[in-house]
């Protein structure tokens, strides 16, 4: 499965999941490319985009990609870090077109 991190998704997921293979939006230069134009670039080239962008499902079409969408729920590095089992066990039984929201961790 190849996976695609979003512009604001902290790295620190592709730095804890180094068996998968991850990529980031910036890395693909991709940068500062809005939301339906990336997609565009993404979806022939990768099975998963990650992302903590909460308004993507409703303002891009998402219905018929063959993407797997997984959102976080914030861009804070230390709970983001928190979250990657959570990620991992998500990437693990995602299938293209599914939207997986994961929650705030409960302190």
């Amino acid at each position: 499965m190849k996976i695609i991190l979003d512009e604001c998704t902290p790295h620190i997921v592709k730095k804890r999941l180094p068996h998968l293979a991850i990529s980031t939006v910036q890395e693909m230069g991709w940068g500062g490319i809005k939301n339906g134009a990336l997609l565009k670039l993404v979806e022939p080239l990768f099975d998963a985009f990650i992302t903590t962008d909460k308004n993507l499902r409703y303002q891009q079409n998402l219905s018929g990609k063959s993407l797997a969408f997984i959102q976080l729920p914030t861009n804070q590095v230390p709970i983001v870090a928190a979250l990657v089992p959570e990620i991992e066990a998500a990437l693990a039984t995602i299938k293209p077109g599914d939207f997986i929201e994961i929650a705030m961790p409960i302190p």
